[in-house]
This record gives structure tokens, sequence and C-alpha cells, in this order.
């Protein structure tokens, strides 16, 4: 009977990989969540990552006046728009404008050509809840961010850790983590410094 030779691998080993596997696995919907909200708020330029904002162009009567749009008639305007039962209140900001707001978004009307505009603001069903999150919103959720922060530390130190050999951090991996350092840094002193 020939006995298998267990191989000796030193015990930090092996409770490195542990670490890394298990906080892996706590912290896997975390970091789908910093990891999608980051992208969307690093393009806060080109789009709005919290609310879908729809525009709808209307055509009302020409000409009119403030004593013409009363309450009901700006209820009526919303109805033949599609918005019955979502006015709220109106004004007039100048004597050219009329503004309502309604459910979840405005109605603005240019009195004098009768052209107008709802816009209508929703948030965004899966970014906005995740970017919420992000910015940490109550104390005890900084708390858990705070955690989630240190444990990326731990799973970074632990993930250059877990392949040894030539693939390992002393050889190719050693390039690698070079490279990824390099890059922060060049940026920092081109466009920080």
């Amino acid at each position: 009977m020939i006995q298998e030779k267990k191989s000796k691998q030193p015990k930090w080993r092996k409770w490195n990989r542990i670490i890394h596997r298990d906080l892996g696995y706590i912290f896997f919907f975390m970091t789908i969540i910093y990891a999608a909200s980051g992208i969307a708020i690093n393009h806060l330029n080109d789009w709005n990552p919290n609310y879908i904002i729809s525009t709808k162009e209307i055509q009302t009567g020409q000409n009119l006046t403030k004593a013409e749009l009363t309450k009901t008639a700006v209820k009526n305007i919303l109805k033949d728009n599609g918005e019955e039962g979502s006015y709220r209140k109106h004004y007039f900001p100048n004597n050219y404008t009329m503004k309502a707001f309604i459910t979840g978004g405005t109605l603005t009307v240019d009195m004098e050509t009768g052209w107008g505009i709802i816009e209508i603001t929703t948030k965004r069903p899966i970014l906005a809840p995740m970017n919420y999150l992000h910015y940490n919103p109550v104390k005890w959720w900084t708390i858990f961010s705070d955690i989630f922060a240190a444990a990326l530390i731990i799973l970074a130190f632990s993930g250059i850790l877990i392949i040894k050999g030539k693939k390992g951090i002393t050889r190719r991996g050693a390039w690698l983590t070079g490279l990824g350092i390099v890059i922060p840094i060049i940026y920092l002193i081109i466009y920080y410094y």
C-alpha cells in the first residue's frame, strides 16, 4: 500500500486562502454594488445615474392669460396630455410662463405661443438604490462600508499571495502588480501634481 504524500505548505497560506475566499463570498454583492454605482457616478457629466427624465412637448391654445389658466384649465391641459389626476399646484414665474407641479414632474407652458413641455422624473430601478448605498446614507451603513473597505484591503493583499511559483507575486505577479501601481502614479503626476 502506497501512502500519498501530503503537500507541506505553510499554515499561513492555508489561512490566507480561507480568509480570501470567505471575505470574497461575504462581500461579493457589496463589490457589485460599489463597482456598478462607481461606474455610474464616474459618468455624471454624460447622464443622470439616479433618475430617468422624460419630456413630452405639447401645444395648448395661444395667447393664454393668467385669468384663463385656472386650476380647472390646467387640469384639463394635463388630462388632454395623459396626465389626468397628477395636478398639484401651478403658478406664474413671469408674465409669459405658467408652471405647474405634477406628480413626479412639471408642466411648463409659454402663454404666448401655447407651446409647453411636460417633464417627468422617475428613479432608475437598479442604479438609484445602488448609488444611495454608495453615498453612505446613514451612520450604520457607513460603519458597514468601512468594514467593507477594510475587507477590500485584506482581499487585495491576500489575493496577491494566493498563487506561488512563476505566476505568483515573485515573478509574473510582480510585473502585473507593478503595472497596477504605476498607472495611478503616472495619472497623479500628470493631473494632480
